[in-house]
C-alpha cells in the first residue's frame, strides 16, 4: 500500500512515475502478444494488465512486483479456450481467483514456497518449449498443427513453406528481425536502452512493414468495450464439468506458484519491505476474480515487468498502479495503434520470452551438482511438451515427492558379534517401504546358525510395512534348533 507520507514526498512520486512509464512500455507489447498467442482478442491482455496494475497494485502483499498476463499461462489459456470456448474462460479465471483468495486467507501462501524449485523450473521450461514450438508458426503467419509433438513434427514442412512462399518468408523476416533486435538491444549504449527492448523491437518491425509497403497479418482490433464480455449463467454452469474443474485447479496452482516464486525473486532485488505471501496470494486472487468477471485473461506476477520496475528505481506501489493507468489510457485513447502491429513481430516477442523460460545455462551445473534435480526438471518439461501443462506439472510434483521420500529414507544396517557367538544386527535412520527390498536382502544373507538380536532402537522412523516385514523375518530366519531372533525396540 502507498502511505500518505510517501505521496507527499515529491522525489518519491516523481521517481515512481518515471518507473511506471518504463514498466508500461515493457508491459504493452507483452500484454498484446500474450493475448494473441492465447487465442483471445488483444484487448483482453490489456484488460488483465490494467487490473493487475490498478487493482492488485493497491492491495497489500508485495510493493514492487507487477502483475498482468504472463507467458507462463499462455499454453493453458490456449488449451482452455480451444477446448471449452472463449465464453468459459471468464468463469474458469473467476473460480481460480476465488480459490486463490481462500488459500491466501487460510494462510496457504507460505506453503507454495515448499514446491520443488526444479518442478517450477521444469514447468516454466516446458511452457517455454511449447510457446516456442507454437509461435514459430506464427512467425510465418501459418497456423500451428496443434500439440507440442505435432508442432515439432511439422517443423520441416514449415521450413519448406517459408522458403517457397513469399508471404510466409516476409512475415518470418519480420519475426526474425524482432528477435534479433531483442538479442542485440542489451549490447547497445545505455542512452538507447532507455527504450525497453520489446517496445523497440515491435516498433521497428511495424515501421519496416509500413515503409516497405509490406502487408503482413496484423492484430485484429475491435475496441476495449467490445472485447469485454462478462460471462453469463450458462457459462458458469460449465464449472460443474470435471474437465473444467481440473483447469480451474491448474490455473490456481500455476498462477499462485509463479506469482510467489516471482515475489521471492523480487525480494532479492531490493532492500525494502519483504512480501507477505498470504496477502499477496489474496491480492492475486482478487485480481483474477475481477479478470474472470470481465472475461479477461488470468494474471500472475511477472518477473520481467517486476525486474524492470525495481531497476527503474521504484520504491512504492505507486509505480505499478500508475503503469495500469497508462495501459488504460492507451487502450481507451489509442486503440488503432494496436491494429498496425504485425502478428509476426508479436510472435517474435513470445519466441524470445519462451526461450528465456528454458534454463539452458543452469542445466549443466545442476546436472553436475544435483543430478536428481536435473532429471526432475527435464522430465517435467518433456512431460508438458508430450502431454499437457496440468498432467506434466502433476507428474513433476509426484516425482518430487517420491524423490524426497527416497532421499530421506536412508537406513544403515550394521552387525557385530558378541562373546558367546551372539550376533547383534542394528538398524539406524529411517526405515520405510522404499528401502525394504535392500534391508531384507542384507538380512537374508546373515547366518542362520547363530543366536541373533535385531536392534531397532537407532531408528528415527519405522513404517508399518517395514515393521511387519522385520517381524516376519525374525520369526523364520533362524534354524529350528537355534533360538528365534529377538527384537529390541
Amino acid at each position: 500500500m502507498i502511505s500518505a507520507k510517501e505521496l507527499k514526498n515529491s522525489h518519491v512520486v516523481r521517481r515512481d512515475l518515471l518507473a511506471s512509464l518504463v514498466v508500461f512500455l515493457v508491459a504493452l507489447p507483452l500484454c498484446i502478444g500474450i493475448a494473441v498467442a492465447s487465442g483471445v482478442p488483444a484487448e483482453l491482455g490489456l484488460v488483465t494488465g490494467i487490473v493487475g496494475g490498478i487493482v492488485v497494485g493497491l492491495l497489500p502483499g508485495s510493493r514492487l512486483q507487477v502483475s498482468g498476463p504472463a507467458a507462463g499461462l499462455t499454453v493453458l489459456v490456449y488449451e482452455a479456450v480451444k477446448q471449452f470456448g472463449l465464453g468459459t474462460l471468464g468463469p474458469i479465471v473467476l473460480a481460480a481467483g476465488l480459490l486463490q483468495v481462500v488459500l491466501g486467507a487460510a494462510r496457504f501462501g507460505r506453503w507454495f514456497r515448499a514446491i520443488s524449485v526444479s518442478v517450477v523450473q521444469g514447468m516454466l521450461a516446458g511452457i517455454g518449449l511449447v510457446i516456442v514450438l507454437g509461435q514459430v508458426y506464427a512467425l510465418a503467419d501459418t497456423e500451428q498443427p496443434g500439440s507440442g509433438l505435432s508442432n515439432l513434427a511439422g517443423l520441416p514442412r514449415l521450413a519448406a513453406r517459408i522458403v517457397s512462399d513469399g508471404e510466409a518468408m516476409t512475415a518470418f523476416g519480420l519475426g526474425a528481425g524482432t528477435i534479433a533486435v531483442l538479442l542485440l538491444w542489451p549490447k547497445l549504449p545505455a542512452a538507447v536502452r532507455l527504450v525497453p527492448a520489446p517496445l523497440a523491437a515491435v516498433g521497428l518491425a511495424t515501421a519496416v512493414a509500413a515503409l516497405a509497403g509490406l502487408r503482413p497479418a496484423v492484430v485484429d482490433v475491435n475496441g476495449l468495450l467490445h472485447a469485454i464480455d462478462p460471462p453469463g449463467g450458462a457459462e458458469f454452469g460449465r464449472l460443474a464439468d470435471v474437465a473444467v474443474i481440473g483447469t480451474v485447479l491448474a490455473f490456481a496452482l500455476i498462477a499462485s506458484a509463479e506469482s510467489l516464486f516471482s515475489a521471492a525473486a523480487v525480494d532479492r532485488m531490493h532492500d525494502g519491505p519483504r512480501t507477505d505471501y498470504d496477502k499477496e496470494l489474496v491480492a492475486q486472487g482478487v485480481g483474477n476474480t475481477l479478470c474472470g468477471a470481465l472475461g479477461a485473461l488470468p494474471m500472475t506476477a511477472v518477473i520481467v515487468r517486476s525486474a524492470a520496475n525495481v531497476q527503474a528505481g521504484a520504491t512504492t506501489s505507486l509505480s505499478r498502479v500508475a503503469h495500469g493507468v497508462w495501459l488504460l489510457l492507451f487502450a481507451a485513447l489509442l486503440p488503432a495503434a494496436i491494429g498496425v502491429i504485425p502478428l509476426a513481430a508479436l510472435a517474435g516477442i513470445l519466441v524470445h520470452a519462451g526461450c528465456k523460460l528454458v534454463p539452458a545455462k543452469e542445466f549443466g551445473p545442476l546436472w553436475r551438482e544435483h543430478r536428481g534435480e536435473a532429471v526432475l526438471l527435464a522430465v517435467t518439461a518433456l512431460a508438458i511438451v508430450v502431454t499437457n501443462l496440468f498432467e506434466g506439472v502433476v507428474l513433476g510434483l509426484l516425482l518430487a515427492v517420491i524423490k524426497s521420500a527416497w532421499e530421506t529414507s536412508h537406513v544403515q544396517l550394521t552387525t557385530r558379534e558378541l562373546t558367546g557367538g551372539r550376533v547383534v544386527v542394528a538398524l539406524s535412520g529411517n526405515a520405510t517401504f522404499l528401502r525394504l527390498p535392500r534391508i531384507l536382502e542384507q538380512l537374508e544373507r546373515l547366518p542362520q546358525d547363530q543366536p541373533m538380536e535385531l536392534d531397532l532402537t537407532g531408528l528415527r522412523h519405522l513404517d508399518h510395512a517395514c515393521r511387519v516385514a522385520l517381524e516376519n523375518w525374525a520369526r523364520r530366519h533362524n534354524d529350528a534348533e537355534i533360538d528365534p531372533v529377538t527384537i529390541r525396540r
